[in-house]
Formats: C-alpha cells, structure tokens, sequence
C-alpha cells in the first residue's frame, strides 16, 4: 500500500479523517465513543496535540487539530493505533479496523479554520441524525456552547477567541456561525473523490511547495506527485530560456558541451526526483550513469561558476512560478 504524504512542521493545522474497514462501523455503542474521546484527551496530554474539533460518526470520525511539535503522524499513529487495540479488546475481535491510513488535509487557519471547524461539528446534521450540531452527544460543539469548565484538554479557547475577546459574546457567535449552513467551496470540496493535500490561498500553497517539495518526492507517496512541475513544463521553460527546440535538448554530439540539455536533466531530477533510468529514457540516453555523470558534472560546474549557477537559479523560479498557476 502506498504511503499518503504527510507535511509536518511546528504549528501546522489539519483536518483528519479515517474510515472503519469496508465502511463497517467503528463506534458500537456509548462505550467506543467514550472510549476514543479518553484516547483523544491521552493524546493531547501525551502528544501535545491541539484538538480544536472533533466528530465521531458510527463508521468514520474528523479532527481538527494543531501540531506545535510536527509530530502528526507520531500522534495519529497512537490515536487509531490505541483504539483499535481497545476495541478488539472489549468486543473479542481481532485485526484491523479502520480501513487504512487516516486522511490528513493541511489547511491554512487564517482563511480555513473556522469553516472547517464548522463543518465537522454539522456533520451529523447533515447526515440528518439531528437537526441541530450542539444536539450531537459525540461531537466537541455543545462543549464550545456551554461555559462549564469541562475538557479543558480541548483547545477551544483559541477557536472561541476567533469571534470575540469577551467569552460570553464569543459562544454566541460561535453558536450563530455553526447553525449556518456550510460554504459551498467546502462541502464540495470534501465531496472529492480524492482529496487534495492542501487546502488554503495560493500564497499558502506556493510557500509549501518551496519549503517541502525538494524533501517530500517519494515514490512510495503518489501524492507528493502533485506538489511536482510536469517534465514538459521543465523542458518547455529549458528551451524558452535558450531559445532552442526539443530536439536539442534529446540530441548530443560526443565531446560537444550542451548546457541547456545537462540543465534540464539536472532540475529534472533535482525538482521531479524522477529516477535515473527514467530520466534516461526520456532524454534518451542508453545508460542511467550517464545521466548521473551529467547531474554530478552540473553540480560541480554550478559550484565552480556563479553565472551557471544563477542561469539554474532562474529557470528554477520560473518553473515553481508556473507550477504554482496549474
């Protein structure tokens, strides 16, 4: 099974969600759901996770949560990891029991955080179990609405600070907000068969893509495919740049130096992480040493010349810039 990407960094946000095997339920009863809110509360304390929202549906549950130590996957792992242990033990099954690796969305919070949040705590309204969100025992909405000081482990404090200073107006503006339906953008967003890794503006996403796309190409990880420029687009910005055609970058005469073909196949594997048969094949070269002797030879060349090395530096940038309108 291929592995999803997971981005983590100090602060990040996500929305999460995982799915019971088959659709099967994964919550029996009142006992699995307080069972999973005490992993939730473990898992904070544990992790230093900050869970801001959470739904538990029978066959599924969403989080919304903060990440100050880049350990997702490290908390997530004991969360489906601890439960499913638990629940084997108390209904005498054995094996797994969510249907695979949980989903993991990164959002922006500043344009995101609170629809999301909305969204998961209207789960259950829409799937018409009730008619109000705080009506859902099994969701953090009716802890937002109530001003006991219960589940202090619950980093609502910071949602609620979103609508107002002052606690009393900033619950009803949250209880305003929730009974509103959802935006348009994100129920169809979730109604992606496939969703994507990031939600947020496109300055979000372009500053994600330039901290973790070098890091995060695995082949092990279709989804980091998606964060990656398209060989035409690496080719086409080659070739634009030294006013040449395609041919000259497939084509080299023996002991004749051709810069633009060696410069695309250096940002080929440097910015695709493309293997180094594959990238022979696609300029076609017979033999994967020899594209590794271009890319070792670019490497010292744009070490020993400052002017290569900025020529490299700006067909880069133009490649992430149109990358980031695709």
């Amino acid at each position: 099974m291929s592995r999803p990407l997971r981005i983590e960094y100090p602060g990040a946000w996500y929305h999460i969600m995982n799915r019971g095997r088959r659709k099967e339920e994964v919550f029996d009863g009142k006992n699995d759901f307080i069972q999973f809110i005490d992993i939730l509360k473990e898992s904070a304390q544990l992790w230093k996770l900050r869970i801001a929202s959470y739904c538990l549906m029978p066959n599924h549950y969403h989080l919304l949560l903060q990440t100050p130590e880049a350990n997702l996957s490290r908390g997530l792992r004991h969360i489906d990891g601890v439960y499913t242990q638990r629940f084997n033990r108390s209904h005498s099954s054995d094996g797994p029991l969510f249907r695979g690796r949980y989903k993991s969305i990164l959002i922006e919070a500043d344009s995101y955080l609170l629809p999301l949040m909305r969204y998961i705590h209207r789960n259950p309204v829409r799937a018409g179990m009730v008619k109000k969100a705080e009506d859902y025992k099994w969701s953090s909405c009716s802890i937002y609405i109530s001003k006991a000081k219960k589940a202090n482990w619950l980093y609502k404090d910071f949602v609620l600070s979103q609508f107002s200073n002052k606690l009393e107006d900033s619950i009803k503006a949250f209880y305003r907000y929730v009974s509103l339906e959802d935006e348009a953008k994100i129920t169809g967003f979730f109604e992606k068969k496939k969703w994507p890794v990031f939600l947020g503006s496109e300055d979000f996403i372009r500053r994600i893509k330039e901290k973790f796309l070098p890091e995060k190409i695995n082949d092990e990880m279709p989804q980091s495919r998606e964060l990656t420029p398209g060989l035409d687009l690496i080719q086409k910005t080659v070739m634009d740049h030294y006013g040449i055609e395609k041919k000259d970058l497939l084509f080299s005469r023996r002991g004749v130096r051709n810069e633009p073909r060696n410069v695309a196949i250096f940002l080929t594997r440097q910015l695709r992480g493309d293997r180094l048969g594959q990238i022979g094949l696609n300029f076609r070269m017979d033999k994967y040493s020899s594209v590794s002797t271009v890319i070792a030879r670019m490497k010292q060349e744009m070490i020993r010349g400052r002017k290569l090395r900025d020529r490299v530096e700006i067909i880069s940038n133009k490649i992430t810039k149109s990358q980031e309108q695709t």
